[in-house]
């Protein structure tokens, strides 16, 4: 079975540098290369879910620019569905500069442009394709009333939703309450809960319903699941990291794709810790986004 998928979210156009370490405040350092590649955590998930063999519909704003072209140009090239991607005339393509340290880590600014400017009429008009979907993804890089608003219209529709709660931000609980699966990492959870320490707690503080999950990315520690009153950590594959861009949007894409394909959840966070390992390994973002041969090869050798 094809898993379908719906992505609600941004494209930026990451430009990229390269350093040994990062700069204090007010130091200038020299980096090592720099590079322009497509971004964007909404179509990062996409191009990940994609590449995992999906059938993958993405609902965005871009400008009228060259940057405009690198998402046309990754999109097309992965097979997805661009229908409802809308071109604002008055606001620039979302860019987000990155730095990424000799270590692996990164420091990262998005400036969302058109992103922010994305319409309940933009996401109206996919309504058929969101329909038809298994699972619908969003993330909170476009404005917070259409994150909301796209999944009000997949849970009246009866599709699954996840809302992956990146980048850091306090979000009212009607948005979390739309989730099935809520995907914060650590700093995120602590920044909707207000907790630190004690993920699980923190984490069903957010749930509100049954039916109900949060997932919790622990990086290098693998995935915690929390639903009503158990809790379980999936723990991930040792890899050799060279850039830890895009491994979140990594484990979206493969936490919706094994979803959609029928695998139980902790079977599911598995795929998706899998998912986001590979990513690590390769620089960039998109570009860093595994494909299912290789995603399937680390997840069934490790079973």
């Amino acid at each position: 079975m094809t898993a379908k998928i719906v992505v609600v979210g941004s494209f930026n156009a990451d430009l990229v540098a390269y350093l040994e370490r990062m700069p204090r405040p007010g130091e200038t350092v020299h980096g090592d290369r720099f590079a322009t590649s497509a971004g964007g955590k909404g179509s990062n998930q996409a191009v990940a879910a994609a590449r995992l063999g999906a059938e993958v519909t993405f609902i965005g704003r871009v400008g009228k620019d060259v940057f405009a072209n690198l998402a046309y140009e990754i999109w097309d090239a992965e097979g997805i569905n661009r229908d409802f991607v809308s071109t604002d005339a008055d606001y620039a393509t979302g860019v987000a500069p990155i730095l990424v340290d000799s270590s692996g880590e990164n420091m990262i600014v998005v400036v969302l442009g058109a992103n922010s400017r994305l319409t309940a009429a933009d996401i109206d008009a996919a309504r058929e394709r969101i329909a038809a979907a298994d699972v619908l993804v969003t993330q909170l890089e476009i404005n917070l009333d259409m994150a909301q608003y796209a999944l009000e219209t997949a849970k009246q529709l009866g599709v699954v939703t996840i809302l992956n709660p990146a980048p850091a931000a306090a979000i009212p609980q009607s948005l979390i309450d739309l989730a099935d699966y809520l995907t914060p990492n650590e700093t995120e959870l602590e920044t909707l809960a207000g907790l630190a320490g004690d993920f699980a707690a923190a984490a069903r503080s957010l749930l509100t319903r049954d039916g109900q999950t949060a997932v919790v990315t622990l990086g290098a520690q693998g995935a915690q699941i929390v639903s009503g009153a158990a809790s379980a950590i999936v723990p991930t594959y040792a890899v050799d990291v060279v850039d830890t861009t895009g491994a979140g949007d990594a484990f979206n894409a493969g936490l919706a794709v094994a979803l959609a394909e029928g695998k139980a959840l902790e079977e599911a966070v598995r795929f998706a810790n899998a998912a986001a390992a590979l990513s690590v390994t390769k620089p960039g973002a998109a570009p860093s986004a595994p494909c299912r041969a290789e995603v399937d090869a680390l997840y069934e050798g490790a079973r």
